[in-house]
């Protein structure tokens, strides 16, 4: 009799879980019980967030496609649990050898990723040679606390660190010619500890993207004094950086409803653009509670701006930017295409304003293909002014998801992806002229895989 007590019990078990609608894996199942989350999507009451502040000194040398990085972190333990380690992504060591990767990269692609020069814990360097306080696996990094970081409390680092911008072999960042850059997953950055997983110490290996918590940067970029700096953010010192000229277009276009064209095609390497009292400018960019820190730099780019209201009752104002190269045709037209989309996104669909002081367009110059980040998108040639608008709205409204919603992409990748398809299916199909209906083509696309071997449940860790 004894031993039919185990069974009994496993019986009565499956008849009673066996009688919920939908299946709830037990570690989230654990968050609804904890009262952190709610099954009406709301947060719980005790739900919580870590978060972040960001003082970042960073500087560019083309020459060298090298950046050099001076970073100062407060780090707010929001949670109720008591922190024996703090773990800290290293996006760029995906460049170095052996580590491991989504695809095969050219041996002369390989970088040595981000070189850890000197970390401080409250004011005490720690010994990054001695794994018993660090050490990093792949593109995450740990640092072993030996005073635990209590409940309710903060803790404060400091980083300098170095890496080679990617040139011959990138992952939506690097250098796309010699003077031009997008810089993107460039910064030690405290990963996600979150009610649910704990600390996130999935790798960076390619695919799999976003999951930041929400906080504030405030970041200074020097670069030589002929460059441009566009950033998440906005900018704080115009007037330090741009000559009169280009000063009173760039103040002009933060209300303008028209494209200005701060730079175009006949200044951009024959006028005094910058200003040269220094050999070096400094770029000041500040923003709050966003999930993650992009900027672009390029001597050779134009530039154009316009801006947008995007809440009728309060009528907020959103600055839009486009910065491209001159051969790169329909980027003429994205700063107006991106004031079009967000107007749709902020009245329309899905009708919430848009959530951000900008949004700067940057043109890799390669073929196709875009990438987003907070306030920045980073896309690539089109082949016609409609694919220019089908990818500039998909990239637009990751704007949304992941980077408002804070959506984990690296778990659920079906989500970010799929809201940023259909969010701008009815604005693609109007304004466009060459008779493709996205919704076709996108179940067209999906009944090639409709019901086979392959096909796979959406709702499962990407």
């Amino acid at each position: 009799m004894k031993n039919l007590i185990p069974l009994l019990l496993l019986c009565i078990s499956t008849l009673t879980f066996s009688q919920q609608d939908l299946f709830i894996p037990r570690d989230i199942l654990a968050a609804y019980e904890n009262g952190t989350r709610s099954l009406n999507g709301k947060p719980g009451a005790e739900y919580w967030q870590n978060s972040g502040e960001y003082k970042i000194k960073a500087e560019v040398i083309p020459e060298e496609i090298l950046l050099n990085g001076f970073e100062e972190v407060t780090y707010y333990n929001n949670s109720p649990d008591t922190l024996k380690q703090i773990v800290i992504r290293l996006y760029q060591n995906i460049m170095r050898a052996g580590v491991t990767r989504d695809f095969n990269f050219s041996s002369e692609g390989l970088t040595q990723g981000i070189m850890i020069k000197k970390i401080t814990l409250d004011d005490e360097e720690i010994n990054i040679k001695d794994k018993k306080y660090y050490y990093d696996y792949g593109t995450v990094a740990f640092i072993k606390l030996a005073d635990p970081l209590q409940p309710k409390s903060e803790i404060k680092f400091k980083f300098e660190w170095s890496f080679e911008i990617p040139f011959k072999e990138k992952i939506r960042m690097g250098a796309y010619d010699s003077t031009s850059f997008f810089i993107a997953y460039w910064y030690p950055q405290i990963a996600v500890y979150d009610d649910i997983n704990g600390w996130d110490e999935y790798a960076y290996t390619g695919y799999q993207e976003m999951y930041n918590d929400f906080s504030d940067y405030e970041v200074e970029i020097s670069v030589p004094n002929n460059f441009a700096v566009w950033s998440t953010g906005e900018l704080r010192n115009p007037e330090n950086v741009l000559t009169d000229k280009y000063l009173n277009r760039y103040l002009k276009a933060q209300t303008s409803d028209q494209v200005i064209n701060i730079v175009d095609s006949l200044e951009v390497k024959t006028e005094q653009i910058f200003k040269s009292t220094n050999e070096k400018n400094v770029w000041k960019y500040s923003a709050q509670n966003i999930s993650d820190f992009a900027f672009a730099m390029s001597d050779r780019y134009l530039w154009d701006a316009v801006n947008v209201v995007v809440d009728s009752s309060s009528m907020r104002r959103v600055f839009i930017e486009a910065v491209y190269q001159k051969d790169t045709e329909d980027f003429y037209h994205v700063a107006k295409f991106s004031k079009q989309i967000i107007q749709y996104f902020s009245f329309e669909m899905p009708g919430i304003a848009y959530p951000f002081y900008g949004l700067t367009a940057f043109n890799s110059g390669r073929r196709g293909g875009g990438m987003e980040f907070p306030m920045m998108i980073n896309d690539g040639n089109s082949s016609s002014l409609n694919a220019s608008l089908r990818l500039t709205a998909h990239e637009i409204a990751h704007q949304y998801f992941p980077f408002y919603t804070g959506t984990n992409e690296k778990r659920y990748a079906f989500m970010d992806e799929g809201w940023a398809v259909f969010l701008p299916f009815d604005f693609q199909e109007k304004n466009t002229d060459d008779g493709r209906d996205r919704r076709i083509s996108t179940v067209l696309n999906y009944q090639n895989f409709a019901g086979k071997e392959t096909e796979i449940p959406p709702m499962i860790p990407s």
